[in-house]
């Protein structure tokens, strides 16, 4: 965990050079509003961008698509993150690519002055905005990315097919092992209070580049088993020359300052109480409180707050009181509330401890017979997320770019296919602890081990999604591939099955490099659930990743 409480007047002035959308892409080098990053420290640009970037993984993996993975659910305005009402005008790249584009000066900067750490650094944060990139999107601007300020040729970039982005990221990721590989005392320059991930620590962020390239490899293995193999053996077997991410003390985590809402947790309530906050209308989703419960999860009671007034079944007629904090309801009572429902086909959860909002039902703001008014306020009848999501900052507040929890599971993995010689229980367990040790309940892992014991692949990615809670979109991606945890959409759904990917947007992504956008949506292939999408450009089209593998659907 980090406790580095940082210069966020800088940060945020900084931040205003990426912005949250370009007006055109011939601006991936050059934004007029804010500093200029070639003005800018060297050690500004370094939080600038870790900050940025944490800042996307945590909107991706505590918002949407911790909507899509079935984590949480909103009961108001909540179209996007519950029934994937997408279109493409939904998401765009603008963010990713401002990030890469501070990114990319701070590289420069790094290179011009010989700091090798910088260079190291860089090529590990690049490597993640890309792989993000083309993990959400498919097909990107790579290789003519960031170039705006060679020539006019750059303005509207080629598109990179997948296989050549992954490829090009792990040769980085071994460029930045390479260049992070020293003894601590060989490098210059580095400001351990700039540095949000590791306090300047070069040797974590060597584990964090090799752990990210384990990423990459397990995300290659349907379609270039070989190569995942051959890498992620490389990595495994040579320990001394490729250290990994393997104690929770050395998860590339970032700690939120808390001084305003924009460096505050998304869900905070420090600057504003409001009934209908952001906080009030995030619960968490069934399907996830049910995985918990079925396996008596200590994370639980960490992550939400038991139900305000529990509901009970009574005998009688006509029964709807509450005595001693419990709601008592006769069976005529529910089966009314049943019935005026019966499209979502829910009935009433009369657990006394946590509730979930079942996925994507029309009636979400009234589940479980909620007395208040819906769309997004207080739900007594329904768990609402831990106290601690309603503060600006905290130990367990965290932007989470990659864990020891994540490179367990991905070696458990990698052993079930026999990859590598050691046995997918052991890192499975080891997974398992690491996340338990994150969430700070350590000392219950003998007795949920109990509980959860190994059964192959769906044990393992069944636990990453788990310990995926609040960093969601790994696990989207592992479910694309894998087809795990097999998760079911509901009535309100838009689709009755889950996105694929993100639409590329039709303004800041389509109209303005039309014929390599319109040649990377021809790469794309449609399944059965691209419905009314005109074009293949569809969030129910498969990428390259997916094509030909029969999954997940």
């Amino acid at each position: 965990m980090k406790h580095i409480h940082i210069q966020w007047t800088c940060i945020i002035a900084l931040l205003l050079v990426i912005g949250v959308s370009c007006e055109d892409l011939d601006e991936l080098n050059i934004n007029p509003n804010g500093v200029d990053p070639e003005t800018a420290d060297l050690n500004l640009l370094l939080p600038t961008t870790i900050t940025s970037l944490g800042q996307n993984i945590t909107s991706l993996g505590f918002g949407d698509i911790a909507g899509v993975m079935q984590h949480t659910q909103k009961d108001g305005w909540s179209g996007g993150h519950n029934d994937y009402d997408w279109d493409n005008l939904s998401h765009n790249w603008a963010g990713w690519y401002g990030i890469l584009r501070n990114n990319e000066e701070m590289y420069h900067k790094a290179v011009d002055g010989n700091y090798i750490f910088h260079q190291g650094a860089a090529l590990v944060l690049r490597a993640y905005a890309f792989g993000m990139i083309s993990d959400l999107w498919g097909a990107a601007p790579y290789d003519e990315a960031l170039k705006a300020e060679e020539g006019s040729q750059f303005f509207k970039p080629k598109y990179n097919k997948q296989l050549d982005i992954y490829t090009s990221l792990l040769s980085d990721l071994e460029a930045a092992n390479n260049l992070l590989s020293n003894p601590q005392s060989s490098y210059s320059n580095i400001d351990p209070s700039q540095d949000l991930l590791f306090e300047g620590d070069v040797s974590k962020w060597q584990k964090f580049s090799n752990s990210l390239a384990l990423r990459y490899y397990m995300r290659l293995s349907a379609k270039e088993p070989d190569i995942a193999k051959n890498g992620i053996s490389k990595i495994i077997t040579n320990p001394d020359t490729y250290p990994l991410i393997l104690s929770t003390s050395d998860d590339a985590n970032i700690a939120y300052s808390g001084n305003s809402p924009g460096d505050s947790w998304p869900t905070t309530e420090a600057f504003k109480a409001d009934p209908s906050s952001n906080y009030m209308r995030v619960k968490m989703c069934a399907t996830f409180v049910d995985t918990l419960l079925k396996y008596e999860d200590p994370r639980i009671g960490v992550w939400a707050n038991k139900v305000g007034i529990p509901l009970e079944l009574v005998p009688g007629e006509d029964v709807d009181q509450i005595v001693n904090g419990v709601r008592q309801v006769s069976s005529d009572v529910v089966q009314k509330y049943e019935n005026d429902f019966k499209e979502d086909q829910v009935e009433v959860n009369f657990n006394p401890n946590y509730v979930g909002i079942p996925v994507q039902i029309n009636s979400a703001g009234f589940y479980n017979m909620n007395p208040s008014i819906p769309q997004g306020v207080y739900n007594p009848h329904v768990s609402q997320l831990a106290d601690m999501y309603k503060e600006s900052t905290g130990d367990l507040l965290q932007m989470r770019l990659i864990s020891a929890a994540e490179v367990h599971m991905i070696l458990a993995e990698a052993a079930s296919y026999g990859w590598i010689s050691s046995a997918p229980e052991d890192h499975y367990s080891a997974g398992i602890r690491e996340s338990l040790r994150a969430w700070k309940v350590g000392d219950q892992f003998d007795a949920y081990m109990e509980r959860v014991p190994y059964r192959g692949l769906e044990s393992i990615i069944t636990q990453k999604w788990v310990a995926s809670w609040s960093a969601a979109a790994e696990s989207w991606f592992d479910y694309r591939r894998t087809g795990l945890p097999k998760l079911e959409t509901g009535p309100s759904a838009k689709r009755k099955a889950l996105p694929l990917r993100f639409y590329y947007h039709a303004d800041a992504e389509i109209a303005k490099n039309k014929s390599n956008a319109d040649e990377a949506i021809s790469w794309l292939q449609p399944t059965e659930f691209k419905g009314q999408d005109q074009t293949n450009n569809s969030a129910w089209s498969k990428t390259w990743l997916l094509q030909g593998t029969g999954k997940p659907y």
